[in-house]
């Protein structure tokens, strides 16, 4: 069976109750169970921190053995070197996920230093950007 990793990133554990004029009104954990229904064939393994050193950790542990990685670094995304660097590291592809159209918000979060590491980057389709990534992986990398 196939292996996809969906890490999040800070504050994300608050979709639902977040901003759901940017965010939506559903829980990354009342989405789940839907994608794992559209893709039996595919274990979905989700895994949330607040922490960057938490996400550079999981990246380190499933990036050799996971078959694709699907990473919305939240606000990670516009700071964070040592993410993209975690990337850079390991094997597994990794698409690069937004929910909102971060190029509509602030300046600020214009810049990813995660997209140059990534294969490929879905920006403000909301949580639909995560079945368009498994779909990409498993068409593209054979997941």
């Amino acid at each position: 069976m196939k292996q996809i990793v969906i890490i999040n990133g800070p504050n994300l554990n608050l979709l639902g109750k977040r901003e759901s004029h940017i965010y939506g009104a559903e829980s990354f954990d009342s989405y789940l169970p839907k994608l794992q229904a559209a893709f039996p064939d595919v274990q979905l393994t989700y895994f949330q921190s607040n922490w960057e050193g938490a996400l550079i950790d999981k990246l380190h542990e499933t990036g050799f053995s996971a078959h694709g990685i699907i990473l919305n670094p939240g606000a990670y995304t516009h700071t964070s070197v040592a993410l993209s660097d975690a990337i850079a590291a390991i094997t597994a592809p990794v698409i690069e996920v937004h929910i909102s159209n971060t190029f509509a918000r602030e300046s600020f979060r214009h810049q990813s230093f995660i997209a140059a590491k990534a294969k490929g980057v879905i920006i403000g389709l909301g949580l639909h950007g995560y079945r368009l990534a498994i779909e990409f992986l498993l068409f593209h990398y054979n997941c």
